[in-house]
């Protein structure tokens, strides 16, 4: 081979190993992106059988071939709902191992999201909004409501999106058949609430559970989930809190993640906590500084119990319900990437942790 051959082969291979390494590079960057931030999404919108025994008894098939996908493709703070598009949407559950004939299986990832925005202590809160918070302040100043200690109804769990619904068991893939709604309330959200008010009532906190379909159809779920809530008021005129308790979305078409921690020897699904804002009065939300109090101490109260539940605490300008009353917050449990069964287990803590709030308040 003349000189002039060998040196165009060497600049060829020369460039080769360039493109080859300049790819590994990016690779390796964006999969420590996926692993290392904070993925905690905002909104969307939003299984244990009998026991939490199903996925023992049941005998993990292998599942079908997956299509594989890069955790390097993941992006960053990405939140997908599958919304009904009318009111025929599916009454059943998903069941991981009913016929999924010629299904795709797709992958759920396990993440922990702690960290992103301010630190206080031993939480996080991710406020987008031009509000200068002050949290100390905050979480030092009245709460716009009292606790009463005696056997009246104080707190109201509801749900905007009743048919919300979970994973039945952690085997760490999903078919694209899956549709994380239902209507059947033993494997929706509505399971969750159960949790949390059984708790509540436990703890001598008297609590209602509201389990109305409320996004039959998805326009105007958040009009009817209102009028409920005002009938509640109007029957128990002792309530001072009211939750919406929703369930998260994380990821794609093609993947889910699991925001998941772990008290006990046992997982939970996190939750994150918001709370709104308007400055302007926009939503006719004039105490919107007194939910943000009570979002806070909640999410306080969460991390110093059950360390790692919470996923920071957002705060946006926005109202969801919240001008209703000034115990007034919406809390996504998991997202369809988790358990009901870990889901579930949060409810229970977290009406622990209610229940703390509430009785140190009083």
């Amino acid at each position: 081979m003349s000189l002039k051959g060998r040196i165009k082969t060497a600049s060829g291979i020369l460039l080769s190993v360039m493109i080859v390494s300049v790819a590994i590079y990016c690779a390796a960057a964006r999969v420590s992106k996926f692993f290392d931030g904070d993925r905690a999404a905002v909104m969307s919108a939003a299984f244990t059988i009998s026991k939490g025994n199903y996925c023992a008894k049941v005998k993990v098939n292998k599942p079908e071939k997956k299509k594989k996908t890069d955790k390097a493709s993941v992006p960053d703070d990405e939140s997908v709902e599958t919304k009904p598009a009318s009111s025929d949407f599916d009454s059943s559950y998903y069941n991981t191992f009913s016929a999924h004939k010629s299904e795709q299986t797709y992958p759920v990832y396990t993440k922990k999201l702690t960290g992103g925005g301010i630190k206080y202590e031993n939480f996080y809160v991710k406020n987008n909004t031009d509000y200068k918070m002050d949290i100390g302040a905050e979480l030092r100043s009245e709460l716009g409501f009292s606790p009463e200690k005696n056997s009246d109804i104080q707190v109201l769990v509801y749900h905007t999106h009743t048919s919300e619904s979970y994973l039945d068991c952690d085997v760490g893939y999903y078919y694209s058949d899956y549709y994380p709604r239902t209507s059947d309330n033993r494997y929706n959200v509505t399971a969750v609430g159960e949790e949390i008010v059984k708790e509540l009532n436990r703890q001598g906190i008297g609590a209602v559970h509201d389990k109305t379909l409320h996004d039959s159809t998805y326009t105007g779920s958040y009009y009817r989930s209102c009028d409920t809530v005002e009938k509640y008021l109007k029957k128990y005129p002792s309530i001072k809190v009211t939750l919406d308790i929703h369930r998260d979305s994380i990821g794609s078409d093609t993947y889910k993640v699991k925001p998941t921690f772990t008290y006990k020897g046992k997982k939970g699904a996190q939750i994150m906590i918001m709370s709104g804002y308007d400055p302007f009065g926009e939503y006719d939300f004039p105490n919107w500084n007194y939910n943000l109090r009570f979002a806070l101490r909640l999410q306080q109260m969460c991390e110093t119990k059950f360390s790692g539940m919470t996923r920071p605490l957002y705060f946006g300008e926005f109202v969801y319900n919240m001008h209703i009353n000034t115990g007034s917050l919406l809390i996504e449990v998991g997202t369809d990437g988790n358990t009901l069964s870990e889901a579930r287990y949060s409810g229970k803590l977290l009406g622990k942790a209610l229940a703390q709030v509430l009785q140190n308040t009083a």
